[in-house]
């Protein structure tokens, strides 16, 4: 990173918004082509009700938004009670192209007031 770098500024992106989920939740790939460097992903939980719910985050990578696998290393610590914020970053794979949150959510009646935002710099044309 050079000081030009820390001139330009941070784009937030909401990823999911912020609702209560009560079955897995799998985003729409999101094209970070326009990215440079390394991403910080946020998943924020308000509110969990049910009997022993989790809630399970990962990020997946995609080349053409069609077929998704899994980054490695990118997850969250699971979730099992109210108020968690946590975060994992990664920097993607230069050909992968899109990437994707995917939150299982199990247990009995199980619901999470989440959302999830990614934190990043975009390139400077």
């Amino acid at each position: 990173m050079s000081p030009a770098d820390l001139n330009t500024p941070l784009t937030l992106t909401s990823h999911v918004d912020i609702a209560a989920k009560t079955s897995t939740v799998t985003a729409t790939g999101l094209d970070i082509s326009g990215y440079t460097g390394g991403l910080v992903c946020i998943q924020q939980v308000g509110t969990v009700s049910g009997t022993s719910p989790t809630l399970d985050g990962k990020w997946q990578s995609s080349t053409d938004n069609s077929t998704f696998t899994d980054i490695s290393g990118a997850t969250h610590a699971q979730v099992t009670a109210s108020n968690s914020t946590t975060k994992t970053g990664f920097v993607p794979n230069a050909a992968a192209k899109y990437i994707r949150y995917v939150g299982t959510i199990a247990g009995t009646s199980p619901s999470f007031t989440m959302g999830v935002t990614i934190l990043g710099q975009k390139q400077r044309v």
